[in-house]
């Protein structure tokens, strides 16, 4: 049960960190005449994510109170961790226009370098990724099944389109 709580105590530091980041590079892409598109929807994505750990939470402390690792721990939590390698690249690639809110800069071209060379959403995928991998490493499969499903409507039919269409727009 140990190792459940130092790994939710280190994840919760680290989306807070994240948060703090993200508020920061907001004020500056602000400052330089970016706007923010899809705020509405800003708040229901905070939401998701709260939910996520309070259901991560409950599920393995009703269904694996002894915080049991299963057989496979090592290798969902592997891909946690390689997970997280991506979304530090991720940051760092953009920079002061990394966020969590879709932020806009009017005239300027996506950033194309890192993981950004091969895929437009890397950072996306490093979501999907943990919000299955996390719950799998402590055998909390409903937790794990669920946030993934509505991830991917929440991605699929909202999320990256709204991306899509203010972010690649200008480079048709």
């Amino acid at each position: 049960m140990l190792f459940f709580w130092l790994v939710i105590a280190a994840v919760g530091l680290q989306r807070m960190g994240e948060l703090l980041l993200a508020a920061r590079n907001a004020r500056y892409v602000r400052s330089i005449g970016g706007v923010e598109i899809g705020a509405g929807h800003y708040k229901y994505i905070v939401l998701f994510h709260v939910l996520f750990f309070a259901s991560l939470i409950a599920e393995v402390a009703s269904t694996n109170p002894a915080a049991a690792l299963p057989a496979w721990w090592a290798y969902s939590f592997g891909l946690f961790l390689a997970a997280q390698v991506l979304r530090y690249w991720c940051i760092r690639s953009l920079g002061k226009r990394w966020n969590t809110r879709i932020l806009v800069i009017p005239g300027e071209q996506p950033i194309r370098r890192g993981p950004y060379r091969v895929m437009r959403h890397p950072n996306y995928l490093v979501v999907a990724v943990e919000l299955i991998t996390l719950p799998l490493t402590f055998s909390a499969a409903t937790t794990a099944i669920v946030f993934t499903i509505f991830n991917a409507w929440l991605l699929l039919r909202v999320r990256i389109p709204l991306e899509e269409k203010v972010v690649y727009e200008s480079e048709k």
